[in-house]
């Protein structure tokens, strides 16, 4: 499988894990503690495609606002990934972009490294959505890349000790 392919999957699963948050952030009424982190993911997304495709960002790093408009952001930068994905090539991925980060500095990264960033600063997020979300007595959202290749949630400590299995996940 070629980096793209890789690289392409990482962005599936990137796209589901914000969908299954949205969803359970619309259904459930998430303290605004909870949609700050998860704006973040987005806004993370954001400002890294912007910078890939040398335009203005549409979000701020760490945007504000309603969960109503975090969620709309979450839908346009799906489109925005899904569109950049469906034009990459494989030689893209050594492209050096050049940018300025929110301090100031000046850097160059090559394509490739800034969407496996993307992909894993995402799940770092999501992870702390679901410890907020734990604390605030909500369930959390299985979002690990192993439940989506399965197609399935992940299995709990819970369904564990009911079927005699390890809970890995």
């Amino acid at each position: 499988m070629e980096t793209i392919e890789y690289l392409q999957r990482l962005a599936d699963h990137c796209l589901a894990a914000d969908a299954a948050l949205a969803e359970s952030l619309r259904s459930a009424s998430a303290p605004s503690a909870i949609v700050r982190e998860y704006a973040h993911i987005l806004g993370a997304e954001e400002t890294w495609l912007a910078r890939i495709e040398a335009r203005a960002s549409r979000a701020a790093i760490w945007p504000s606002g309603q969960l109503s408009e975090v969620l709309a952001l979450r839908r346009e930068i799906a489109e925005s990934f899904r569109a950049y994905f469906s034009e990459l090539r494989e030689a893209d991925l050594e492209r050096m972009v050049e940018y300025r980060n929110s301090a100031g500095i000046a850097f160059s990264t090559s394509v490739a490294d800034i969407l496996f960033h993307v992909m894993l600063h995402g799940q770092y997020h999501r992870g702390k959505v679901n410890i907020l979300l734990r604390q605030s007595g909500l369930p959390p959202v299985p979002t690990d890349y192993i439940a989506f290749v399965r197609g399935m949630p992940a299995v709990t400590p819970a369904d564990a000790t009911r079927v005699n299995l390890p809970h890995h996940g």
